[in-house]
This record gives C-alpha cells, sequence and structure tokens, in this order.
C-alpha cells in the first residue's frame, strides 16, 4: 500500500534531491507486504532505479532556464520513449499525442505536483489514477499506461476528436461536454490545447 505518510516522505525527499546543489538518483523498493520505500541511498540489490536525476538540474537563471529546461526534457524524453512507444501501440494512440501531452503537463518530471494534486509525468489526479488502476503514480511506467488509458478513452468519447481529447484531459470531460462539445472558455485550458497541439505537430 502506498500510504500518504510515504507520500509525504517521498516528496520531500524528491524537494531536496531535485532542488540540491548536487544531483542525485532515486531507487525505489517494494517489500513482500506491498509497502513501497524510496531513497537515494539504497541498502541492498532490491532497489531498482527510477529517476536518474541531472546534477545542473537545480537552477539554472533568465535564459539559461529556458535552455536548461529543453535540455533537461529532451534528455527524459528519450530515457522515457520506450515506455510511451509501448503504451502508445497498446493503446492505439500517436506516441507523438502522448508525448506533446507529457511535455505540456510534467516536462518529462516523474515526481512533478500540481497545486491541484495531480502527479508525475501525466500529472494524473487521483480520483483518475483510481479509476484506471494506477498503484504508484509517482512510478513512470504505471503513470504512463493509466495516462494513455485515459487519453485513448477520451478520443473515443470525442469521436477521434483530437483537439476536444486534449481539453477534456485538462478540464474534465464533463466541462467539453457542458459546453457543447467544444473547448471550454477557460484561458487555462485554451492556452494548454494550444501547447499540446504545438508540441504535437513537433514530434510529428
Amino acid at each position: 500500500m502506498f500510504r500518504p505518510s510515504r507520500i509525504k516522505r517521498w516528496l520531500a525527499l524528491l524537494s531536496f534531491l531535485i532542488s540540491g546543489s548536487a544531483g542525485a538518483d532515486v531507487f525505489k523498493y517494494v517489500d513482500s507486504a506491498g509497502h513501497v520505500f524510496y531513497t537515494d541511498n539504497p541498502k541492498h540489490s532490491g532497489y531498482q532505479l527510477i529517476i536518474k536525476t541531472p546534477v545542473a538540474f537545480s537552477r539554472p537563471q533568465g535564459q539559461k532556464r529556458s535552455l536548461a529546461a529543453r535540455g533537461y526534457a529532451e534528455k527524459f524524453r528519450r530515457q522515457y520513449a520506450s515506455l510511451i512507444d509501448a503504451a502508445a501501440s497498446k493503446y492505439s494512440l500517436d506516441p507523438a499525442l502522448l508525448h506533446a501531452v507529457i511535455r505540456a503537463e510534467s516536462s518529462y518530471n516523474p515526481a512533478a505536483v500540481s497545486s491541484k494534486g495531480a502527479v508525475g509525468l501525466m500529472q494524473l489526479m487521483p480520483e483518475t489514477a483510481s479509476r484506471y488502476g494506477v498503484r504508484d503514480p509517482y512510478d513512470p511506467g504505471e503513470n504512463i499506461e493509466g495516462g494513455a488509458r485515459y487519453l485513448r478513452d477520451l478520443i473515443a468519447m470525442f469521436q477521434s476528436d483530437v483537439r476536444l481529447a486534449v481539453a477534456a484531459y485538462n478540464a474534465g470531460e464533463n466541462n467539453v461536454i457542458k459546453y457543447g462539445n467544444k473547448v471550454p472558455p477557460f484561458q487555462e485550458t485554451q492556452a494548454y490545447v494550444t501547447r499540446v497541439l504545438n508540441y504535437y505537430r513537433h514530434f510529428n
């Protein structure tokens, strides 16, 4: 079981690792009772490397920050490409679309947490993670799997209209339906749709 107390410790660890001056890898271990443990200093071979943290992930300024962020996103894009390709194939999605959503949602940061509680690469909300059987939303494979299934269902719901599916991914399917199967008039959602579709064109 992934307990709230462990989530807090995990977030504290990631906050330290990402904000610190030195990079560090993050390892995950699941014991026989299903308890999940994270560390940057594994004590035995049962731990698996889940996040490779670059040294320069600290805090570049100004233009350097923008350039560094793009560089990190590109590095992590390659790191998770095989998981993304596998999920895209499994759920009949264009991998470029999955990449676009992940780039817009988290910039390929598996430890990303939004102010609303969305978690991981595809920024799954707790209820969405639960709906799609994602036990550990910080796990890149589980997160991508759940997000890909959700995106697949949205595309089917809106009859292969990618624009509406992307809008629903951000604002919820009920809001898209509420506004007559159109992109809701929310500034955040409209900007999000534009951003994802631009990434989509870039990755294709």
